[in-house]
């Protein structure tokens, strides 16, 4: 199949296999697995931060970030559309009592300075103590722009709030924007990192930030599940994609822009946008469910209505240039016999 629904479909190479395979390992939640010691040690380096810590999945990892910056009954700061809000079932309201104020996000991903400025809470005993900003990068494929990204960490400081990163596609932001990891982890108090979508890890997310925090966090992995034993094994695969798959998001931003480009024209198609690896249209909704069987039909997986009618296509290291060209074509074909 060629799936189209999200790159989290990636499945590991062989080279990953192999490095999984011969991993050394031991036993995680005693600290003594050398492969996932390593790992966290190499991507504490590269991120710019004190130490890391490996979770099963950005769910787990976001959740326990804000955990660790968060005492029940405080308050974080979120989009709308971020994913710890919205698509993480809740967890920081239901497992870590602490209390979501979303604000909606601009056309840019990003949330507007004055909205977050008048979401802050006075020190009142009535309200919940505002005391984290979470920003996500990308979101919905968006790469937030540089500068508001020092300007909204500034304000949270200002009026002293950690700061948090969902960086589960960070990898892709800095591909496509050209900047180092570490430069866009900087301003963040915590970020977390995804190695199961677009870099082709089975299973894997890295927290990292102060060696405090990453204390504090340690011990909510443990609460909510995520100590595990022998996952040198995990470690191992998102080393090797650390190593050997971050320069081949360019070649997903490319071919994402070549489907754009041919969708755009066919008619009653309408191109919402393009960002990094994930393009967004508008099909006919009469024809959502009989284009979404059709393309199905030709081994071709998607999702037809992701949101506000839209249908998202994510391109990733298991989607070919030639798979690129299929899709198109068959596409082309099913408005082509309406």
């Amino acid at each position: 199949m060629i799936d189209l629904r999200s790159d989290t479909v990636t499945r590991p190479t062989a080279e990953m296999y192999a490095a999984m395979r011969a991993a050394p390992v031991g036993d995680d939640v005693w600290g003594d697995d050398p492969t996932v010691n390593t790992f966290q040690q190499r991507i504490a380096e590269k991120t710019g931060k004190d130490a890391a810590l490996l979770f099963p999945s950005g769910t787990q990892s976001n959740l326990v970030a804000l955990m660790a910056h968060c005492e029940r009954g405080d308050e974080y700061i979120v989009g709308q559309s971020a994913h710890t809000y919205r698509y993480e079932g809740g967890g920081a309201a239901v497992l870590g009592s602490i209390q979501p104020q979303p604000i909606e996000n601009a056309a840019d991903g990003s949330l507007p300075l004055e909205k977050i400025r008048a979401a802050v809470k006075a020190d009142d005993f009535h309200f919940a103590r505002t005391c984290l900003l979470a920003l996500e990068n990308t979101i919905g494929g968006k790469v937030l722009p540089a500068g508001y990204v020092t300007q909204a960490t500034d304000l949270a400081r200002e009026y002293g709030l950690a700061t948090h990163l969902d960086g589960a596609r960070l990898f892709n932001a800095a591909v496509a924007s050209n900047t180092p990891l570490k430069t866009l982890c900087l301003p963040f108090d915590s970020v977390s990192l995804c190695f199961s979508k677009g870099l082709g890890a089975p299973v894997g997310s890295v927290l990292v930030g102060s060696q405090a925090l990453i204390d504090r966090a340690r011990r909510w992995r443990k609460v909510v599940g995520g100590g595990m034993r022998q996952s040198g094994i995990i470690a191992a695969a998102c080393q090797y994609a650390l190593e050997h798959h971050v320069d081949s998001l360019a070649d997903d931003h490319r071919r994402a822009e070549q489907l754009a480009n041919a969708l755009s024209t066919l008619p009653g198609v309408e191109l919402a946008y393009i960002a990094t690896n994930m393009v967004f249209v508008r099909f006919p909704t009469a024809h959502a469910a009989s284009l979404t069987a059709w393309l199905k039909e030709h081994d071709i997986l998607l999702d037809p209505l992701y949101a506000d009618g839209k249908t998202r296509l994510v391109i990733h290291r298991d989607i070919s240039a030639r798979d690129i060209e299929k899709v198109i074509e068959k596409t082309t074909a099913y408005f082509l016999r309406q």
